[in-house]
């Protein structure tokens, strides 16, 4: 096929090679491949047609696939500041990196010379899918020469262009209104500032080309980094197929390797001991980390509550104070938004609720409304002031920092509580083995989940979305708070009639951690329902998991065993696989 005409003959609007042919027609200036011509160094054509005689084999045609790479390798290049070799490249392939007309914008834009700029865009409006592009495309130009004009201090050109040119196009009125008043700027300082504008030259030229080029086929004018852009997806992808993968998602190639297949190893993993804690001396019913991270609350049956510290270089927790009194034992922890607070719920026989001052260790309000009450559970309103507790007995309060009652709901037999971001819904699970969402302010309630089984705790995802169920004799529900529908089972837990608290967890909470009453700990990713870690080694129920909210790679258990399990990556990453890991399984199984 022949290159595209940029004469008076309306041009094609498909890219093409040249394999085999003369690739010698220039368009003015431009080189063939869409660049400005450089030297050869002396090197024929390959693409020079061989004499009919020669006895030389004709190049093989490229496939539309090996054009869009060679495209795609020159783009590169080209960006590099290789143009030689793109010029060789392109001779070579007979290939043509974007249409002549698009290189001459291209020159145009990045040269400052608007009048040929939008003398160009007559040319590609032919070539693109949606001529009123070209509108928003002109109004872009425009935009960029009425700030030139301005930060030159040519404040009656600016003017003629704001009124004669961008006006006109009665496009954006808005951004219009915004652009005249960066007439009043004192300075070029003062617009660069106001115009979040890099100012006149390479750098906004770059960003306006960006934008340009996105109205333009990719016929005509490859996307911007396009390369990058493919091969910054595919890490992505690889990354979200990873089982294991716990870190956050770096946007750029620098830190990877495109060499090889991105995997994590399970050793990097929360699946090892770090730790036994063993300071409480009986049953651990519930653990939980701080919002920050820095801190774990531990309860149990022996009437106390554990302040464990984090230590910030090494993730091993040493004890930081014990809070005591608890005659019922403590079945469940609520840390306060800011973590200056932490309430303790105790077991179905409790009419009390602690709320202690956890950084000065003083007890602020022992609350009970009466002896007949149950308070078993309880969740923090987001502003922190407030807070909702109940218990089955039919307990459903909300209360302020002073265990003052603010209001109070009859009839709901509470099972575990949860308070949305909005500030107003509260979550109840109940003994109609429903979750519903109930507000306090209009006084409305209505079912959001609804359960074969009793629901026998649940916990919300950060974003409020998805909420994770554990259910009496059917394990680990996962739930689109949303939509109102089950998402996924996840398999091997062991689920009866125990209280058992399974947690979101990993960075961007995209696993899930659960005890059972095999006396193991489970971890799924979230959109796998086989497990991929059973971690072993608490020789009674595990109650409670918690996964550490800012350290992706720090979980903490807690069983009837009398111990606190800690677990992150393996200590050495040549180690063997240590006692307390069994077999993992793979996400496509």
């Amino acid at each position: 096929m022949q290159a595209n005409g940029t004469g008076g003959q309306e041009p094609e609007p498909q890219m093409s090679c040249r394999n085999g042919e003369s690739s010698s027609s220039v368009a003015g200036a431009v080189h063939s491949n869409g660049l400005m011509p450089s030297a050869n160094n002396g090197l024929p054509s390959s693409t020079e047609s061989p004499e009919p005689d020669s006895g030389v084999k004709k190049k093989k045609r490229l496939s539309q696939s090996d054009e869009d790479v060679i495209r795609l390798i020159g783009q590169h290049l080209h960006g590099l500041g290789l143009n030689q070799t793109v010029d060789l490249l392109m001779q070579e392939s007979g290939c043509r990196l974007e249409h002549p007309a698009a290189t001459k914008f291209r020159n145009h834009v990045m040269e400052g010379e608007w009048e040929k700029a939008e003398s160009d865009l007559n040319e590609l409006k032919a070539l693109m899918h949606s001529p009123s592009a070209v509108v928003r495309m002109k109004f872009l130009l425009l935009q960029q020469k009425y700030l030139e004009y301005l930060e030159d201090g040519k404040v009656l050109e600016a003017l003629q262009v704001l009124r004669a040119e961008l006006t006109p196009l009665k496009y954006n009125t808005e951004r219009i209104h915004i652009l005249s008043g960066y007439l009043m700027c004192s300075n070029s300082d003062d617009l660069r500032a106001k115009a979040e504008w890099e100012g006149k030259g390479t750098a906004s030229r770059s960003k306006l080309l960006d934008k340009l080029q996105t109205y333009l086929p990719p016929s005509v004018m490859l996307p911007p980094r396009r390369l990058q852009t493919l091969l910054r997806q595919a890490v992505e992808l690889q990354r979200d197929r990873c089982l294991y993968h716990n870190t956050k998602l770096d946007s750029g190639l620098d830190s990877v390797s495109l060499l090889i297949d991105h995997v994590c190893s399970r050793k990097q993993f929360p699946c090892y001991t770090q730790q036994i804690l063993t300071e409480h001396c009986n049953e651990v019913w519930f653990c939980k980390f701080s919002n920050d991270g820095t801190k774990l609350a531990s309860g149990s049956k022996d009437t106390t509550v554990i302040i464990w510290q984090v230590d910030p270089d090494t993730h091993l927790l040493k004890q930081l104070k014990t809070l005591e009194g608890h005659a019922y034992g403590v079945s469940y922890l609520a840390w306060s938004p800011d973590d200056t607070y932490l309430i303790a719920c105790g077991p179905d026989d409790c009419s009390e609720l602690w709320l202690w001052n956890v950084q000065t260790g003083e007890l602020r309000t022992k609350m009970s409304q009466s002896h007949e009450d149950s308070l078993t559970s309880v969740a923090w309103n987001p502003d922190g002031k407030r807070f909702v507790t109940g218990g089955q007995r039919g307990q459903f309060y909300q209360c302020d920092l002073d265990g003052n009652l603010l209001d109070s709901w009859e009839g709901v037999r509470v099972q575990c509580l949860w308070c949305l971001n909005d500030g107003r819904t509260v979550l109840a699970s109940d003994t109609h083995q429903r979750i519903r969402g109930y507000n306090f302010e209009d006084l409305t309630d209505r079912n959001i989940v609804q359960e074969d089984h009793p629901v026998m705790s649940f916990t919300v995802s950060k974003n409020g979305r998805l909420a994770l169920l554990n259910v009496a004799t059917q394990g680990v529900h996962l739930w689109d708070l949303q939509d109102r529908v089950l998402v996924r089972k996840y398999q091997g837990v062991t689920q009866g009639f125990y209280t058992i608290h399974s947690c979101f967890g990993g960075y961007n909470e995209d696993f899930i951690a659960s005890g059972s009453e095999d006396h193991k700990v489970y971890i799924w990713h979230k959109r796998s329902e086989l497990p991929i870690a059973e971690l072993t080694g608490h020789t009674r129920t595990v109650n409670c998991v918690s996964w550490n909210p800012a350290l992706p790679g720090l979980m903490a258990s807690a069983s009837d065993d009398g111990t606190i399990r800690v677990w992150g990556p393996a200590p050495f990453l040549d180690s063997q696989e240590p006692e307390g890991l069994t077999e993992c399984y793979s996400m496509d199984s």
